[in-house]
């Protein structure tokens, strides 16, 4: 298991660098300014952390109320995935379309893009991350 400490420079990092490969990246691939990617990607991810937590909190109550446990089957993972990103792209997308004055259709189109490269680079970050900051061995108990 990690530390308390691990996990906060483990998210500090793949914040870091996912805003250091997704604002240049976006702004040529979107045709924007890197300063409004920039605006994009930095309340985009402060929104998603947020939303995170809360929906986390509110879908292990929900768990707890209906099944009498948070424990989670596949197909409870593959819904938990689906309403967070639904409930993510809900926020995001006017705040997209009034941030850079375009229709609510091109925000939607932008985000779809914006969730692949997020799917593809938190997947390949965290192999990275793992292979360079491998979990320490828990010492054995006595």
């Amino acid at each position: 298991m990690r530390t308390f400490r691990e996990r906060v420079c483990h998210a500090l990092l793949f914040e870091a660098v996912a805003l250091a490969i997704f604002i240049p990246g976006s702004a040529l691939v979107f045709n924007q300014p890197m300063q409004h990617m920039g605006v994009i990607g930095v309340v985009s991810a402060t929104i998603a952390t947020l939303w995170n937590f809360v929906f986390n909190v509110m879908f292990d109550r929900a768990m707890l109320r209906l099944r009498g446990s948070v424990q989670k089957t596949m197909a409870i993972r593959v819904a938990h995935t689906f309403l967070f990103e639904a409930g993510l792209v809900v926020m995001l997308i006017p705040m997209i379309a009034w941030y850079l004055g375009i229709g609510l259709w091109a925000a939607l189109l932008m985000d779809i893009a914006i969730v692949i490269f997020y799917l593809v680079y938190g997947f390949l970050f965290n192999i990275a991350y793992d292979r360079v900051f491998p979990v320490r061995a828990a010492p054995l108990a006595r």
